[in-house]
């Protein structure tokens, strides 16, 4: 099993949990997933690749991955503004796939002031357990964020 959308999906399917039996909100719950797997992970990875890490900062690129990364943001605080979570009134798999991406905005240098929806999310995701045990996952590591990303630069540079 790879892939962290089918690991989700699979485990959801095998607990019975975070994955609505109703077709359509199922629907819609695997409609967010996706958009999380196509849109929100890629955009930020490329986010954080170009603004943190690349060894020689192209400002087209930053900003061309910030915008969208933004762009996103604003599509998902339009579907928050009358849904508790992505998918309606249940957390989901979808919520679990997408906050830990939409949590690191700053890091990825993406400002969502004005999403008032998105942020409101991210912190209601932030107070529950199994949020905050799992960002503890790698454990923090002792770097300052400086030297955490000059040393993936390095690994990305090899």
């Amino acid at each position: 099993m790879f892939e962290s959308g089918a690991i989700l999906l699979y485990l959801a399917e095998k607990t019975g949990k975070f994955l609505p039996l109703d077709p359509k909100k199922r629907s819609q719950v695997i409609q967010w997933l996706m958009f999380q797997m196509g849109g929100v992970g890629p955009m930020m990875g490329q986010a954080n690749v170009f603004y943190r890490y690349f060894p020689e900062k192209i400002p087209a690129a930053i900003e061309r991955y910030q915008n969208e990364g933004r762009r996103l943001f604003e599509v998902m605080n339009g579907q928050l503004e009358n849904n508790a979570y992505l998918a309606g009134d249940e957390y989901t798999i979808a919520d679990i796939a997408t906050w830990p991406w939409v949590r690191i905005h700053e890091w990825s240098g993406i400002d969502i002031s004005g999403l008032p929806h998105l942020q409101r999310w991210v912190d209601e995701l932030a107070e529950r357990p199994a949020c905050q045990k799992g960002i503890l996952v790698p454990p923090p590591s002792e770097l300052s964020d400086e030297e955490r990303a000059k040393q993936i630069s390095k690994m990305v540079t090899k």
